[in-house]
């Protein structure tokens, strides 16, 4: 996709909520950083505007390359990707909030104020986080087995999984 305002490619993707119907803007890095830093009457803004915070919080230049390379990052247990996070919203395993650490907590703490839990626990919920990041790499392990048509250590897999699962009950 194409800059909006130039013939270079599109790198940031700016979707406006403060009219009536939602405005989409697809920049290159240099217009987006116009973009974010403007001042629709010219002067220094008297509010923050949420594109300026935006701007501020995210070091507009150096965020594309950054991003990029953050983006090829992948969890050894689960194989997402933070792209694949960033685009799904979704972690593939425990051991995500170890891999992308750094990344996650100032996410976590702007949305929930703090980094650790501090509400109620289900009653029936026994899995570690260990067996869960355990089950997850059987999971994945089995399905490569299957992709080698290697069926027997499919079949050893699957029984090691029902091991685990039976465990938790």
């Amino acid at each position: 996709m194409k800059c909006q305002q130039c013939e270079k490619p599109a790198t940031f993707h700016i979707t406006e909520l403060t009219g009536e119907k939602p405005h989409e803007l697809h920049l290159c890095e240099q217009c987006a950083q116009s973009y974010l830093t403007q001042n629709p009457s010219g002067g220094m803004p008297i509010q923050p505007s949420l594109a300026g915070m935006l701007h501020h919080q995210l070091k507009v230049a150096d965020t594309a390359k950054e991003l990029a390379k953050l983006d090829e990052q992948v969890c050894p247990i689960c194989g997402i990707s933070f792209y694949e996070f960033r685009n799904q919203g979704r972690l593939g395993c425990p051991h995500d909030y170890t891999c992308f650490g750094s990344e996650l907590d100032p996410l976590i703490v702007n949305i929930h104020g703090d980094t650790q839990h501090s509400g109620k626990h289900p009653k029936h919920h026994h899995q570690s986080s260990q067996d869960q990041t355990r089950l997850i790499q059987l999971h994945n392990d089995m399905k490569a087995a299957i992709e080698k048509e290697d069926y027997e250590r499919a079949s050893q897999i699957r029984d090691e999984i029902r091991k685990i699962e039976e465990g938790e009950s």
